[in-house]
C-alpha cells in the first residue's frame, strides 16, 4: 500500500494514498486508531446491542433500534448499492476493512474497553450505513407528531401548533455563503456551525483525504467514509444545515394475530400479512429481554407491540421504557437534570388500544380519520400500534453514491449534480467555487403525500395517506451578495411544518449586510454573536409589570430592562434574565391550562424529549407570553411572581456560572464539575441550548465551526469542541476546547512540508 499519514499541530490526520479505495481504507484505519471506543459504541447502537455492555439504561434505545430495523435497513441499502453502484460499494467496503484493521490497536489505547469489558468487534460493509441511519433516524423529529396528537386531544384542535418551534429534539445549524463581491479577497467564503447535542468524543472529525483523484479537507462523521456535510476541495467548498423538512410518517396500524402465530395488518386493500419475528436483547447485569419485531406494508412497528390484548406480548417482552439520558441518540438527547415531571406529556390511546374497546372513542372518530365501516374485527384480539415509514426503508437508498462524487467535485455544478442523488437526511446546501459559482439548494428525499401525514399520525387503512411514486421537487435560490441558512422558514418552507424561529437567520443576515469586506478572520465574529432577540417578549412583559411589585422585585425589573440582551458568559444581566425566564417557564408549565399535558405518556422513553411539557413550554415561551390558553392576566401575574421569586433569592450569578457545558458520554464522567461555562443561548447565533426552567446546563451547541476560504484554502479555519483524538490523556484529546470556548478557529494546514509524518 502507498498510504501515508501526516498530522498537523492539532493532531488532525492528513492522509495520502494511491487511489480512492486505498484512501477510504486509510480513513477507516486512522479513525479506528483515534476513536475506537466511539466507533464501537456507534456500531452497537446501530445494531441495538449497547445494553450488552452499558447496561439496562440503554435498553430503551436497543429496543427501538431493533424495532425500527436500523441494521436491516442498512443491509438493504448496501445490497442495492452493490447492485447499482459497485465502485461506491467497494469504496465503503474498503473503509470498513480499514476500521477492522485499526480497531485492535485503537482499543488497546482506549481505557473504556477494559472498564466495560468490551472487546472490539467486526465491522461489516454495511455498518457505515447503519451508523448513518442511527445518527439520523430521529433527526426529522417524527415524535413531534405524537406530541401534536396529545395537544389536539387534550387541549383541543385549535392549539395543535401552539408549541411549534425548534424543539428540544431537533438538530439545527447556522450556515452562510458570502459572494466574492462582498469579501476582501474577491473570492467567496462559506462558513457556519452545525448545532448538535455535544458528545465527547465529538460528532465531527477534522480530516484531510488526498489521492491523485482529489485532495479534500473537511469534517467527517466518525464511522462514515468521505465528507458528507462539510468539505473544501480547493476549487469548491460546501456546507449544509438541517432543512427542517418532514419526510417520515407515523401510521396508526390495526393488527390481528392469526391462529398460527402470524400477524396481519389492515391496509387500504384489507388485511395483509405482516412480518414478525422475535429478537433477544442482552443486558449487562440483567436478564436478557425478548422482543417481537413486526413490520407492515407501511413500515416497522415502533410503538404498541406489547399491548396485544390477552397475551401481554411475547414471552419476556420488553417494557416500552429506557433511560432518557442514555436511551436517545446523542444528537437528540435532552439536557441532564430535567426532572421526570418535566419529561411527561399525556397518554394516548392511539397505540396499544384494543380494537374492540377503544378509549374515548378515538379509534372510531380519531382526529385524522377513523376506521372504515365493516373492518372492526370484534373480539379476535386485534390491537392498534404505530408504524414508521421513512425513505431509506422504502427506497433502499441513503444517498451514499453522492459521497465519492463530492470528493471529486471541482465546481458548484459538480456539487449540485452529485446532490441530486442525496436521500437522508434532507439538508439545505450552500457551495461556492473559485470561478465565482454559488449554490443554495435543498437536497434529499421528501415524499409527496397528503398534508395530514406531515401533521399527525394517520390511519394506515385510508388510501389517502399513501406516498406518491416520485418525491417532491427540491427548492433552490439565487445567491445575491450573501445567503443564510439557519433552519428558519424560507427556502425549505414547502417541505416542512415546523421551523426554527427566525432569530438566528435574521441576525446573521443583518451582520453580513453590515460589511462588504469580509475575511475569514472577521467572519468568526458572526460565530461568536450573543445577541438574544428571543428575550424581547419577556422583557416587554416585565415592562408591563411595574405596578404592585415589592421594592426588591422592582429593582430586579429595572436591572432586567437595562440589560443589553447579550448572553455573554460573564454577564450578570444575562444570568438575571435566565433566572427570571426559568421562573416564568416553571409557572407557565404549572398553569391549570396545561394540566392535561402533565399526565404520564405511555410512549417509549426514546420519544420523551418530544413529549415533555417543560421543554415544550420553555422553547415556545415567546408564543405563550402573547398567545395560547393561558389568559393574558395570568401571564402578567406569572411574570410578577417570577420577579418576586428572583428578588427573594440569592442574586443570580453571571450566566456562565450556571450555563455550563454538559456533554454526553457513553460512560458517566467522574468529574462533571470540570466542564466550563458558556456564552450564548438557544436563539443566539452562538447557540448553546439548555432547558430553561429546569437546568442551565448546555448539552447542545456548535459541534464544529468552520470558514472555507475560496481565495486560499490555507486561510480557512475550523474547530471542534474537544480535539482530534478520542483517547483520554492523548495530547489532542481536548486541546481545541480553549479555542472553541473563545470562538476562535484552528488553521487549516495543507502544505505537506508543515505536517508531521507518522512512522509505521
Amino acid at each position: 500500500m502507498s498510504i501515508e499519514v501526516y498530522r498537523d499541530a492539532w493532531g488532525v490526520p492528513h492522509l495520502r494514498a494511491g487511489d480512492p479505495d486505498e484512501l477510504a481504507f486509510a480513513q477507516g484505519r486512522v479513525t479506528a486508531r483515534d476513536r475506537a471506543w466511539q466507533l464501537e459504541v456507534e456500531r452497537h447502537r446501530a445494531q441495538g446491542t449497547t445494553a450488552s455492555f452499558l447496561g439496562a439504561a440503554e435498553l430503551g434505545w436497543d429496543v427501538f433500534a431493533r424495532r425500527v430495523r436500523l441494521a436491516d435497513t442498512a443491509r438493504l441499502c448496501f445490497a442495492r448499492l452493490e447492485r447499482t453502484d459497485a465502485p461506491t460499494a467497494a469504496w465503503v467496503r474498503a473503509y470498513a476493512d480499514g476500521v477492522n484493521d485499526g480497531l485492535a490497536e485503537g482499543a488497546r489505547r482506549a481505557p473504556e474497553f477494559a472498564e466495560t469489558g468490551l472487546a472490539p468487534g467486526r465491522w461489516e460493509p454495511w455498518t457505515p450505513l447503519a451508523v448513518w441511519l442511527s445518527t439520523h433516524i430521529l433527526f426529522a423529529g417524527f415524535p413531534t407528531k405524537l406530541w401534536r396528537e396529545e395537544v389536539a386531544r387534550r387541549l383541543g384542535e385549535e392549539w395543535t401548533e401552539l408549541f411549534a418551534t425548534d424543539g428540544p429534539g431537533t438538530a439545527g445549524s447556522n450556515g452562510w455563503v458570502v459572494a466574492g463581491e462582498r469579501t476582501a479577497s474577491g473570492a467567496a467564503l462559506v462558513a457556519g456551525d452545525p448545532h448538535r447535542f455535544i458528545e465527547a468524543p465529538g460528532v465531527y472529525q477534522q480530516i484531510r483525504l488526498a489521492c491523485p483523484a482529489y485532495d479534500v479537507v473537511g469534517l467527517a462523521v466518525p464511522g462514515v467514509p468521505g465528507l458528507a456535510h462539510f468539505g473544501h476541495t480547493g476549487p469548491v467548498a460546501w456546507a449544509i444545515t438541517n432543512a427542517m423538512a418532514d419526510y417520515q410518517d407515523v401510521y396508526r396500524e390495526r393488527l390481528r394475530r392469526l391462529p398460527d402465530g402470524g400477524v396481519e395488518a389492515l391496509g387500504p386493500e384489507g388485511w395483509r400479512p405482516a412480518t414478525a419475528h422475535t429478537e433477544t436483547v442482552e443486558v449487562a447485569g440483567g436478564d436478557p429481554v425478548v422482543i417481537e419485531v413486526i413490520e407492515t406494508d407501511r413500515g416497522p412497528v415502533i410503538v404498541g407491540v406489547e399491548e396485544e390484548p390477552g397475551t401481554g406480548g411475547p414471552e419476556g417482552g420488553a417494557p416500552e421504557t429506557g433511560a432518557l439520558s442514555a436511551g436517545v441518540p446523542r444528537s437528540e438527547v435532552p439536557v441532564d437534570g430535567v426532572p421526570a415531571d418535566a419529561r411527561t406529556a399525556g397518554d394516548s390511546p392511539a397505540a396499544g388500544a384494543p380494537v374492540d374497546g377503544p378509549a374515548d372513542g378515538v379509534l372510531e372518530d380519531g382526529p385524522v380519520g377513523g376506521a372504515p365501516e365493516g373492518v372492526r374485527p370484534g373480539g379476535n384480539g386485534g390491537w392498534e400500534v404505530l408504524a414508521l415509514r421513512h425513505p431509506p426503508r422504502v427506497t433502499g437508498r441513503l444517498g451514499f453514491e453522492v459521497l465519492p462524487a463530492l470528493l471529486r467535485a471541482r465546481t458548484v455544478g459538480d456539487v449540485d449534480a452529485a446532490l441530486d442523488g442525496w436521500v437522508e437526511p434532507v439538508n439545505v446546501v450552500q457551495a461556492a467555487d473559485t470561478r465565482g459559482g454559488l449554490l443554495h439548494r435543498v437536497a434529499g428525499h421528501v415524499p409527496v403525500r397528503d398534508r395530514a401525514n406531515s401533521l399527525r399520525t394517520v390511519p394506515a387503512w385510508d388510501p389517502a395517506h399513501a406516498w406518491a411514486d416520485a418525491p417532491a421537487p427540491l427548492p433552490r435560490a439565487e445567491v445575491r451578495g450573501h445567503a443564510v441558512m439557519a433552519n428558519a422558514r424560507g427556502l425549505a418552507a414547502p417541505l416542512g411544518v415546523e421551523f426554527a424561529p427566525p432569530h438566528r437567520a435574521d441576525r446573521i443576515d443583518a451582520l453580513l449586510g453590515a460589511s462588504a469586506d469580509w475575511t475569514p478572520e472577521t467572519t468568526t465574529a458572526v460565530h461568536r454573536d450573543t445577541d438574544n432577540p428571543s428575550a424581547a417578549p419577556l422583557l416587554a412583559a416585565a415592562g408591563r409589570a411595574g405596578a404592585g411589585l415589592s421594592p426588591a422585585a422592582s429593582a430586579v425589573r429595572e436591572r432586567l430592562l437595562a440589560w443589553d440582551r447579550r448572553m455573554d458568559a460573564e454577564s450578570t444581566g444575562a444570568g438575571l434574565y435566565a433566572a427570571v425566564r426559568g421562573a416564568v417557564v416553571r409557572r407557565l408549565a404549572g398553569h391549570e391550562a396545561f394540566a392535561a399535558l402533565r399526565e404520564p405518556a405511555p410512549y417509549p422513553e426514546v420519544f420523551r424529549p418530544w413529549l415533555a411539557l417543560g421543554p415544550r413550554v420553555a422553547f415556545a415561551l415567546e408564543t405563550l407570553l402573547t398567545a395560547g390558553p393561558v389568559p393574558a392576566g395570568d401571564v402578567d401575574r406569572i411574570v410578577r411572581e417570577a420577579l418576586e421569586e428572583v428578588a427573594a433569592g440569592e442574586p443570580p450569578a453571571a450566566w456562565g456560572t450556571t450555563h455550563r457545558l454538559a456533554p454526553w458520554q457513553a460512560l458517566p464522567d467522574p468529574d462533571d464539575a470540570r466542564w466550563p461555562g458558556l456564552a450564548g443561548d438557544h436563539d443566539c447565533v452562538l447557540s448553546t441550548s439548555s432547558v430553561p426552567g429546569w437546568t442551565d446546563r448546555a448539552a447542545r451547541a456548535s459541534a464544529a465551526r468552520y470558514v472555507w476560504d475560496l481565495a486560499d484554502r490555507e486561510r480557512s479555519g475550523w474547530v471542534v469542541p474537544f480535539g482530534a483524538s478520542g483517547v483520554p490523556g492523548d495530547p489532542h484529546h481536548q486541546d481545541q476546547l480553549p479555542l472553541w470556548l473563545r470562538g476562535e478557529l484552528a488553521p487549516v494546514t495543507t502544505d505537506w512540508q508543515y505536517l508531521t509524518k507518522e512512522q509505521g
